[in-house]
């Protein structure tokens, strides 16, 4: 779960967290699968901490900022 501060974009957490799938499937309202198959195709960046594997809070923001679709 991302709690912590709200920046001037509305986004709440430190940009430094560490994101599970699990958190990152949350966050992006999807399956883990589907979380796993964006870091397959690299679409995602990752961190490996041992066997774990991490997602950047600023690279999950910049990752929904990409898509971003202008109305």
């Amino acid at each position: 779960m991302v709690t912590g501060t709200i920046d001037e974009q509305g986004r709440s957490g430190d940009p430094r967290q560490l994101l599970t799938i699990a958190d990152t499937a949350d966050y992006l309202a999807m399956s883990r699968g589907a979380v796993y198959n964006l870091l397959r195709t690299g679409e995602l960046r990752s961190i490996h901490i041992g066997r774990s594997r991490r997602i950047v809070l600023a690279d999950l923001w910049e990752f929904v900022d990409e898509r971003m679709v202008a109305v």
